[in-house]
């Protein structure tokens, strides 16, 4: 009975230490490398375009501080806690995670024990009488062509390229709130430019209404102005539309109701600040989208690796013990015991070409992701390319549209006086008063185009997003 169970318990050593040489085996299908892209070593559209260098540029991540607004840090800090579409891509990487585990699970053994009791007649004549049992059993999927670790290979990758995914949510919310915040301080600064044109515009009223009635004016003059500010005044209304629309984005960007939210009315900055673009090959590890496309393409390929094991025979190696007996004091000797442990081999002989349909689809699967992460990556080039051209040409633009405004205002003082001297007629002052609306409005568009460029170009070049910080852990 000892030599029995010596036996046994020298075959279970024998059986695992073999499963341990044969785990030690090379994993079949392809090792992941990293396609080249090749790159230049500079951004065409820079020129002699010179971009700002502010000290904390984006070193931590928090880009947005370069804009040192501090109303602007207060709604960027809530973003991350409470928009939706970053909660979703928070609980999709924690999904990402789970698979791992569950793949990481193939490396054990799986084991199982049963017990049970029970009393009754086991034969019509038979006594009553009580039958215990117990047992055990071990299963082993041994690992030996490595589709076990191909598998966590690419749920592992899966996971980094989720996590470069929440990252790249992350940073599309923050760059949505910087435009929508920046556009809305325009509609402040417009609605301010509005309230300043009406009031002059109502002083050019009284002026004509006062020359009308000591005759020196036509009551022509008189209707032109009244419909002049008419005029501004229902821009001044419709000013509101826009802005309410751009508050009301904002609040769905933090998960908050719109109705539970508002901004008050504030000045516009007039500097803008940028971040210079560096080179292009940084590119590549700057932006999570790239980071999440090239992660995309690993798991692929490691599923090349499980398709083809499934080529070669799996061992599986198995063992089990049950006793019964008629007392518990009975149960646990070893002559109620009956035991069994072994390997199994098994190979499908013919699957119609099963396997073969599977290990093509893996590859164009790899290939199409190899696509996707170049086209990322060349979207990736052209959007910074894109936002440095806008920054570039629309700083020229600045300065003509400031010399303009400038011109326009002393236009509309110099004709504004004309008139009152009686040179010229009060079309002239409309025209003037139209010039000089029309410039400030296009001098403030001009501001807001180049502060959301500056937050696209920072997007565009990942937001100071480190691909260290968001490694599966």
């Amino acid at each position: 009975m000892m030599r029995r169970a010596h036996r046994h318990h020298r075959l279970w050593r024998s059986s695992v230490a073999a499963a341990a040489a044969l785990l030690g085996a090379c994993a079949v299908g392809p090792d992941y490398h990293r396609p080249p892209f090749p790159t230049t070593g500079f951004y065409k559209e820079v020129g002699e375009w010179k971009p700002s260098e502010p000290g904390d540029a984006l070193a931590r991540g928090q880009w947005w501080t370069i804009f040192k607004d501090d109303t602007l840090n207060e709604l960027e800090a809530r973003v991350n806690i409470s928009n939706e579409n970053i909660k979703a891509a928070a609980a999709n990487f924690e999904q990402a995670r789970g698979l791992v585990a569950q793949a990481q699970a193939g490396f054990w053994p799986t084991l199982s024990a049963n017990f049970s009791a029970a009393r009754g007649r086991p034969e019509p004549e038979a006594p009553v009488g009580n039958e215990f049992a117990a047992g055990g059993a071990a299963n082993w999927d041994l690992d030996i062509w490595g589709a076990v670790r191909r598998t966590v290979e690419s749920d592992r990758a899966s996971a980094e390229s989720g996590a470069a995914l929440l990252a790249d949510a992350q940073l599309s919310a923050q760059a949505d709130l910087a435009t929508d915040y920046f556009e809305l301080r325009a509609q402040d600064q417009l609605q301010k430019l509005l309230d300043d044109t009406v009031v002059a515009e109502t002083l050019s009223l009284k002026i004509t209404e006062s020359r009308y009635k000591f005759g020196v004016a036509a009551r022509a003059d008189v209707v032109s102005a009244e419909t002049q500010l008419l005029a501004s005044q229902a821009q001044q209304v419709n000013a509101r539309i826009q802005r309410g629309i751009l508050e009301h984005a904002i609040a769905v960007l933090m998960g908050q109701q719109p109705s539970t939210f508002s901004l008050p009315r504030s000045a516009m900055r007039t500097d803008v600040p940028t971040v210079p673009p560096g080179v292009p090959s940084t590119l590549l590890e700057r932006r999570p989208d790239v980071a999440a496309a090239e992660r995309k393409m690993a798991a692929a390929n490691a599923q090349i690796g499980v398709a083809t094991a499934a080529y070669f025979p799996s061992l599986t190696l198995s063992g089990s013990a049950t006793t019964s007996a008629d007392t518990l004091r009975q149960l646990f000797k070893s002559s109620s015991t009956v035991w069994s442990v072994g390997p199994a081999l098994a190979e499908t002989i013919f699957d119609g070409g099963l396997r073969r349909a599977q290990v093509a689809q893996a590859k164009a699967a790899y290939q199409s992701s190899v696509a996707s992460y170049r086209q990322t990556v060349l979207a990736g080039f052209q959007q910074v390319e894109d936002q440095i051209v806008t920054l570039r040409v629309l700083e020229e633009q600045a300065v003509i549209e400031d010399k303009t405004v400038k011109a326009a205002r002393e236009a509309e003082a110099l004709t504004l006086n004309q008139y009152k001297a009686g040179t010229v007629p009060y079309s002239s002052v409309i025209t003037a008063q139209t010039t000089r609306l029309s410039a400030e409005q296009t001098e403030l568009q001009v501001l807001s185009s180049r502060l959301q460029a500056s937050v696209s170009l920072i997007e565009a070049l990942g937001g100071g997003w480190d691909q260290s910080q968001d490694a599966l852990k």
